[in-house]
């Protein structure tokens, strides 16, 4: 049992060890969910912006800029299709200025704003933060093929790394809004835009390869003020505000953060996140730490993908900048780390399946325990019986023999006869008292044995007992010495039970007395307190006393003392146990002092009547002494 034990724990550290993997994946999981819808959903927030604006390459409607300034006005004012009116104030606040970068006329390029509310297009300077992505813009204006792909080439101040020959998909040719491209560090979505001979209008033709650039700057602070938070309360919120940590980081040369739920959070507590997504679709060159798990696009198991990987590219109308430089989405929950939260729960689990362990073990001991007592239990009734066995026999080959001889007329004269019945008488009586004992044992522990518990005088009790062991005294040459107290009160309990408890001990101090063949009888009256007494009747003897280690089995049924089955002293092993039930039921007790090579005292306890309980006559139950 005990190797069972063993290995169902070890099987339970390792399931719990499984479990807690488990729920690290799937709460990983779940963040990478989490992490990706909103991703989709701040991708709406731009691709609506293109969606509205109808910037097209070549694809048959060559809108000229008028056609630009209309419609971004109409956008940005009475607005009449079927968007409500709250997703066009939020697009509307997200953009700052629309732009058109003219690349394609010899000489300087000319930078253009288009103002909706005038509905005029003004010649205005490049901005000092839109220089480096004019330039960019400028480098790449070769033609549509080379434009569309800007976003995809390396070179230094945004030329070409590669060859621009490369010829024009016929897939840009249908898609009227494919080839937005989304520069992070402005931030500002970008798109190129064939010429006409004359660019405001869209009935002129077109008459150079050149592209011109339409440029639309988003308001940083409406997406750190607004977007942003009210994405993450969409998604990463509950009924008690937030339940995760959000940090959103521009990973540039010296990286800063775009937003963050919590103020205090540093770039250094983000990069130990637990899950960590690119915005951009590529992670960035600087190889940002993967929740503390080491560099980004280092091997790990397909179960960990989750702690670092790369937003979903929704369907082609943006691209993103050409710098390794995209944003970094940071989440962890606010409880804590994934790693702690599955760590708890298996704690949490292991704590649990320690409990189970530990009941079944204690009940493993108990069933140990259990089959030890009745194998115990049954060895002692084996040696009870063999105790009966031998007391029945004993005293019926004595009455066989004698029989035996009076009937083959061996026995002569009234001296032999009366011998001879003393013997019959005697051994008679032995067999009835160990009959009623064993009669009166097994009623009690049925509870079928009741007591007429009423006030009895102690000289009654006395003489009955010298009554009934008078002739056992005499036939083991025993003495009995009595020292009985004068002015004893009376006592509760029933006369017959009474003397049957006090028989019990003298007997045994007959048995066990030694050689001395002493038996004392001692009682006297002594104060419990608070105006109660009770009355002691004391049995001593001088026999070899009983070791401590047994002092608390004595009264346990069948029990016998080793040392006295080795000697062969007959007995049952009930005396004792019976006198206890039928002190107990009385509302007494039995104490005893021994001392081992010096002899035992064995002592009931009874209620004295002057303590004014039970007045009149009650009977009690054996077993549990209590009224009926």
């Amino acid at each position: 049992m005990a190797l069972l034990w063993v290995l169902v724990a070890s099987l339970q550290y390792k399931w719990a060890s499984q479990l807690s993997s488990a729920t690290e994946v799937r709460l990983g999981s779940n963040l990478q969910s989490l992490m990706t819808i909103w991703h989709r959903d701040f991708y709406d927030e731009l691709s609506a912006i293109c969606i509205a604006l109808q910037v097209g390459p070549d694809s048959g409607a060559h809108d000229g800029w008028n056609d630009y300034l209309q419609r971004y006005g109409e956008w940005t004012g009475d607005y009449t299709s079927s968007q409500s009116p709250e997703g066009s104030n939020r697009e509307r606040d997200l953009v700052r200025d629309v732009y058109e970068w003219r690349t394609s006329v010899p000489g300087t390029p000319e930078l253009l704003r288009l103002n909706p509310k005038a509905m005029t297009i003004d010649t205005v300077s490049p901005p000092v933060d839109l220089q480096r992505l004019l330039a960019r813009l400028q480098a790449n204006s070769g033609n549509v093929a080379v434009a569309m792909n800007a976003w995809e080439f390396r070179g230094e101040k945004g030329t070409l790394a590669r060859p621009a020959d490369r010829q024009q998909p016929s897939s840009l040719k249908r898609n009227a809004l494919a080839g937005w491209q989304l520069d992070e560090n402005i931030p500002a979505l970008v798109h190129p835009v064939v010429h006409h001979a004359n660019p405001f209008s869209s009935l002129t033709a077109i008459d150079r390869p050149q592209v011109d650039w339409f440029v639309v700057v988003l308001d940083a602070n409406v997406m750190r003020d607004r977007i942003f938070p009210e994405l993450a309360q969409r998604h990463f919120g509950g009924p008690d505000g937030l339940e995760y940590k959000l940090v959103v980081v521009a990973s540039a040369a010296e990286p800063r953060i775009i937003y963050s739920t919590d103020p205090s959070i540093t770039i250094k507590e983000a990069e130990t996140f637990d899950s960590t997504m690119s915005l951009s679709g590529r992670w960035p060159a600087n190889a940002w730490s993967e929740a503390g798990k080491g560099a980004v696009g280092t091997p790990r198991p397909r179960d960990q993908d989750w702690r670092a990987f790369s937003a979903p590219v929704w369907f082609p109308v943006i691209q993103y900048s050409p710098q390794d430089e995209p944003w970094v989405l940071f989440l962890q929950q606010r409880t804590g780390p994934v790693s702690k939260v599955a760590r708890r729960a298996w704690y949490r689990d292991l704590m649990i399946g320690g409990v189970v362990l530990v009941l079944l073990a204690v009940n493993m001991g108990l069933v140990v325990y259990s089959s030890l007592r009745a194998q115990r239990l049954a060895r002692v009734q084996m040696e009870f019986v063999a105790s009966v066995s031998h007391e029945l026999r004993t005293p019926l080959a004595a009455i066989f023999s004698a029989s035996e001889n009076i009937k083959d007329g061996f026995v002569e004269g009234r001296k032999n006869l009366r011998f001879y019945g003393s013997i019959l008488t005697s051994q008679a009586r032995r067999l009835i008292d160990l009959v009623d004992r064993i009669l009166m044992f097994a009623s009690t522990r049925t509870g079928k044995t009741t007591y007429a518990v009423k006030p009895l005088a102690v000289s009654d009790i006395i003489a009955n007992i010298r009554k009934n062991v008078s002739d056992e005294i005499n036939e083991e040459g025993c003495t009995l010495e009595e020292q009985i107290a004068p002015d004893l009160p009376a006592v509760l309990g029933d006369l017959s039970a009474v003397c049957a408890c006090l028989q019990n001990l003298i007997g045994n101090a007959i048995k066990y007395g030694g050689l001395e063949r002493w038996i004392g009888l001692s009682v006297g009256c002594h104060e419990l307190g608070a105006g109660r007494k009770e009355v002691r009747f004391s049995v001593h003897d001088h026999g070899d006393g009983i070791a401590p280690a047994e002092l608390h089995h004595i009264f346990e049924p069948f029990y016998r003392s080793p040392k006295v089955v080795a000697a062969q002293v007959h007995g049952t092993g009930l005396g004792l146990a019976l006198a206890k039930r039928i002190a107990e039921a009385l509302g007494g007790k039995i104490s005893v002092v021994s001392e081992l090579g010096v002899g035992s005292t064995f002592t009931l306890h009874l209620r004295s009547a002057e303590n004014g309980e039970l007045p009149q006559e009650t009977r009690v139950q054996a077993t549990t002494g209590n009224k009926l």
